[in-house]
């Protein structure tokens, strides 16, 4: 039955007033409620909240010795998630008498079977139910197998990295895969344009010639084929042993971390003693100190076919110098000025009883003289005057690459764990800081002096018809002459 417009008028007059009564009820009920209440103030009638804060965390390192002489490191750090790894004193250096390349093939064969997990996927499962991700990278001085995951997935997690390290089962099939890695990572480093890696293998062959850290870091190819399980597990039975360890640990309380070291790398034994997996004479564990020799490495390769495509990059010749031991002025003096120099970028090699200071530079190989006149030209003016505000920005540039690196917990990670290996304690980032602002310009100019004293190191790669004699890049070391810069010419 239809309403009438009266009736209809009524009604609606009759919601209007109930919807005006109970919102005038609404606002009067919220009126001292929660939503009114600041952000910046607790809400009324509720508990007080307890927030975590990092200011609850000590982050000084702290660093014990276990009873079988396994050293164990750890700074804890605000978070849910932790880094764990043990850093090893193994690496090329260590390879004297041993077919060179072991260390490449254990950084290959790392987190496959073990006494307690079948192959690599039982591993990665297990890590995947702690949201944990694993590696294993070697060096010329360190092996380092790390972990990262849950800081509740301590135990399993160490657990898994003294399986991986100590208990490893080395089978015929994972060594034959790590054989057919290794062939094509050195045809990959053959063919690839960028020669960085390539260049610091030479230049390190030829500072330090046929010892420690002159070893090949990469396997060499006549020796993919010879290294076997015998072979591998000697070396691992002497040089894989608790007092060449730390296991370090970042995000994690060291208590619990002790514990469970204790529990893996103590209280279970390595698979070499277990079962007679080495040879019977083994070679003695080689800890002679690295001696600087100096010399030219020279490698003649065409590398005009190595780019193709439409937009194929320049055919390049490539040179390292190198100096036993900066914000630098790589930028400003070399690329800057000279428009034929392709790169032109410093490294600092640093190890516990040497290091090596070298620049690697690129240019068309008609230009190789000219380039080496170059960057011989920028160490020498490494003893000239410094300005204050060139000092300046280098010390702020390297305090800051210095924080930034440790914002990262795996760096923090390894930093404790090499620390730790070479000193038995680890300094904090503080100390470093107040060290680089104390630097001062004559530090650098007795550095730098010091280092032209030393014999050249030289690697050279590609078209060398145009590279000078190491004996004249000596010479032009010593010399007092500098550089004379030449006027720019698009015809030049």
């Amino acid at each position: 039955m239809a309403l009438s417009a009266k009736c209809a008028v009524d009604l609606i007059r009759r919601d209007i007033s109930s919807a005006c009564i109970k919102r005038y009820a609404i606002q009067n009920s919220l009126k001292y409620s929660s939503w009114k209440t600041c952000l910046s103030e607790p809400l009324p009638s509720f508990p007080q909240p307890i927030y975590t804060s990092s200011k609850n965390f000590n982050h000084e390192t702290k660093v014990n010795t276990l009873s079988n002489g396994l050293r164990v490191a750890s700074q804890n750090k605000f978070g849910q998630s932790c880094t764990v790894g043990v850093v090893i004193d193994s690496g090329s250096r260590y390879e004297v008498a041993y077919p060179g390349g072991i260390s490449h093939f254990l950084e290959k064969l790392a987190f496959n079977s073990t006494i307690e997990f079948a192959d690599k996927n039982a591993i990665l499962q297990e890590l995947e139910k702690h949201g944990g991700i694993c590696d294993c990278q070697g060096n010329r001085d360190t092996l380092i197998y790390a972990a990262s995951a849950n800081s509740k997935s301590l135990d399993p997690v160490i657990n898994l990295l003294s399986e991986a390290v100590l208990r490893p089962r080395l089978s015929n099939e994972e060594i034959d895969k790590a054989r057919q890695t290794i062939q094509f990572e050195l045809e990959d480093i053959e063919m690839r344009h960028e020669q960085e890696s390539l260049m610091m293998e030479l230049i390190h062959k030829a500072a330090y010639s046929n010892n420690t850290l002159g070893l090949p870091r990469f396997c060499p190819p006549e020796n993919v084929l010879k290294i076997d399980q015998k072979i591998l597990y000697t070396y691992l039975k002497n040089h894989f042993t608790p007092s060449r360890m730390v296991v370090a640990g970042v995000g994690i309380e060291h208590e619990a971390l002790m514990e469970a070291c204790e529990k893996y790398f103590v209280g279970k034994p390595p698979i070499w003693e277990m079962e007679k997996l080495a040879l019977e004479t083994s070679p003695p564990v080689d800890n002679s100190l690295s001696q600087y020799t100096g010399g030219l490495v020279k490698m003649e390769k065409d590398m005009a076919s190595i780019s193709f495509g439409p937009t194929p990059m320049p055919e390049l010749a490539h040179f390292v110098l190198a100096l036993e031991r900066m914000y630098t002025r790589l930028y400003t003096n070399v690329l800057n000025r000279y428009h034929w120099m392709y790169s032109a970028t410093a490294f600092n090699h640093s190890y516990s009883d040497s290091g090596i200071f070298c620049i690697h530079a690129s240019s068309h190989p008609s230009q190789l003289k000219d380039l080496v006149a170059v960057i011989v030209n920028e160490f020498k003016v490494m003893t000239c005057q410094i300005s204050h505000s060139e000092l300046e920005r280098a010390k702020i540039q390297l305090q800051s690459v210095l924080l930034m690196n440790l914002e990262s917990r795996p760096v923090v990670f390894e930093d404790i764990g090499r620390q730790v290996l070479a000193t038995g304690t680890r300094k904090e980032p503080e100390y470093f800081i107040q060290e680089i602002a104390k630097i001062t310009a004559d530090d650098i100019h007795n550095i730098a002096s010091r280092m032209l004293k030393s014999k050249a190191s030289v690697a050279a790669l590609g078209d060398l018809k145009h590279l000078p004699s190491l004996k004249e890049i000596d010479a032009d070391l010593v010399s007092k002459e500098k550089l004379r810069s030449k006027r720019f010419s698009l015809f030049s």
